[in-house]
């Protein structure tokens, strides 16, 4: 196995074997996203890529504690289908698909599982199941620890010091910044300038670099915390995004 591998799709059953029997594996991240419009100017992998990012980074720093599984790529994003090349699922089919992924990894043994979100739209189903999901899984066993969070929620408070419009906003000055700092040949650099709105020219690959340091520190104590018990608390019943319970670092 590759040095400091923290992606599950990558390791042999072998080497995930022995690791789990060894107790090294302490969490997994289960990054979920979307395939869908970014403008004119981002690519429809972005809000994937950039948990997928944040995930790799964390688990990297709390290596061997922390394993990423692979992405959920197509989110619900309804709303963006007037744009061609967007792809949508279903609430009720996407919550059915990420509910089976923890369960494996219940069944496999990990007792931590931190849902890191990189779409607006998976939010509001997600907090919606999210108590049910928690009760679920410790009514068989009371230690799994089960959550869910975006992660520009994790670090909104530094993103927001140095953002000019909103977090995450959409392929805006936030999602931009961070594009560039992380796959610059990604962005087309034509179409940012032709776009009729300007904010996401006010996207740099310096704010981005803040942004993701930000998402992924925050990733890591969160995890972290999950590990050492800090945060194992079953959530309250929520019934919007707006009502979703803040962090309590």
């Amino acid at each position: 196995m590759a040095e400091e591998e923290v992606l599950m799709a990558k390791m042999t059953r072998r080497e995930f074997r022995e690791a789990m029997d060894a107790g090294k594996i302490k969490a997994a991240i289960v990054p979920v996203g979307s395939n869908e419009q970014h403008l004119e100017h981002l690519p429809m992998e972005f809000d994937m890529a950039a948990a997928t990012h944040m995930a790799v980074e964390a688990a990297k720093r709390l290596y061997p504690q922390v394993v990423v599984t692979i992405p959920m790529v197509i989110g619900i994003s309804e709303h963006h289908m007037e744009h061609k090349g967007t792809l949508s699922a279903k609430p009720g089919s996407w919550l059915s698909v990420l509910f089976d992924a923890v369960e494996s990894l219940v069944r496999h043994g990990i007792k931590n599982i931190l849902i890191l979100n990189g779409h607006g739209g998976n939010e509001t189903p997600m907090y919606g199941a999210l108590r049910q999901w928690q009760l679920y899984f410790r009514a068989s066993d009371p230690i799994v620890n089960v959550h869910f969070h975006s992660y520009w929620n994790l670090s909104r408070e530094t993103a927001e010091q140095h953002c000019t419009g909103r977090v995450p906003g959409h392929a805006l000055d936030y999602e931009t910044s961070m594009a560039l700092a992380m796959f610059p040949e990604r962005v087309r650099q034509d179409a940012l300038q032709d776009q009729k709105d300007q904010e996401p020219l006010k996207g740099t690959a310096e704010k981005g670099r803040i942004f993701i340091e930000a998402a992924v520190s925050k990733t890591v104590e969160y995890a972290q915390g999950m590990i050492d018990g800090k945060f194992s608390g079953i959530e309250p019943q929520v019934f919007s995004h707006e009502m979703a319970p803040k962090i309590a670092w």
